[in-house]
């Protein structure tokens, strides 16, 4: 079995693969402060939940954009499963050509979902990623990723408009009937959910003009259920992307 691991700024995503389908995936919050041991309990516990032996996991993959948790990650996996995980970084084949003028700026979880995209959907391929940040990445019909674009997410909004108002307060996130909201909390759904749903339109729009046209536009990401209903130019809404793309990538490391 093959363990993959997304360690993001919120939350780090797992996914245990029983050759290419995935046997379970959680979602737990991400806690820098937690120790290799803290982190294997509670992976013993997830994996108690749905009867998985730690001794059938061979392998891992992890991507992560929080530097500190690397090693915690790397020290829980030698002393839980006595195994070396692939960490996607520089030098790792991903069967994609990062045009980026600095590679090693880009974030591993982007690539991992270039390359699986690529490898899934084809290309040209416009990934949006609607999470933590609301992020848009592109790649050629050739494996070319060019860049992208990284915007606050709908989450961080919300945060940011009730720290820094008096008078506004928490909403859930849904999409109201109307543009038009006729009270505060519709008319911050309406600013927060359809405003970004605008912002992918837009955006998707660009991407494709730069790319030539005909791209395929896949999402990813725990929010993306929400702007699909709204935008209605998903190809594909793929929650399981990064964790594919783990697995794809471990796949290529291997041969």
């Amino acid at each position: 079995m093959l363990l993959a691991l997304d360690i993001g700024n919120t939350n780090i995503t797992l996914g245990v693969f029983q050759g290419e389908s995935i046997y379970a995936t959680w979602r737990v919050s991400t806690d820098a402060s937690k120790m290799p041991d803290e982190y294997g309990v509670l992976l013993r516990q997830l994996f108690d939940l749905r009867g998985i032996d730690s001794a059938q996991v061979d392998a891992v993959a992890l991507c992560s954009v929080v530097p500190p948790l690397t090693p915690v990650f790397l020290e829980l996996c030698k002393g839980f499963f006595d195994v070396v995980p692939l960490v996607v970084g520089a030098g790792t084949k991903t069967g994609i050509r990062v045009l980026y003028d600095n590679p090693r700026d880009v974030g591993a979880d982007r690539i991992v979902d270039a390359a699986a995209a690529l490898k899934i959907y084809g290309g040209p391929v416009i990934v949006v990623d609607i999470g933590t940040a609301t992020v848009f990445d592109a790649v050629t019909k050739d494996g070319n990723y060019l860049g992208g674009a990284i915007a606050p997410g709908m989450a961080i909004a919300a945060d940011a408009l009730f720290h820094s108002t008096s008078q506004l307060r928490r909403v859930e996130l849904v999409s109201p009937k109307e543009a038009i909201g006729k009270n505060t909390v519709h008319s911050i759904q309406s600013g927060l959910v359809l405003g970004y749903a605008e912002l992918v339109k837009g955006m998707v729009a660009r991407f494709d003009r730069e790319l030539g046209g005909g791209a395929k536009v896949v999402a990813t990401g725990g929010l993306a259920h929400i702007v699909e209903q709204e935008v209605g130019l998903f190809d594909a809404v793929d929650p399981d992307l990064t964790l594919t793309g783990l697995r794809l990538i471990h796949e290529m490391n291997s041969l």
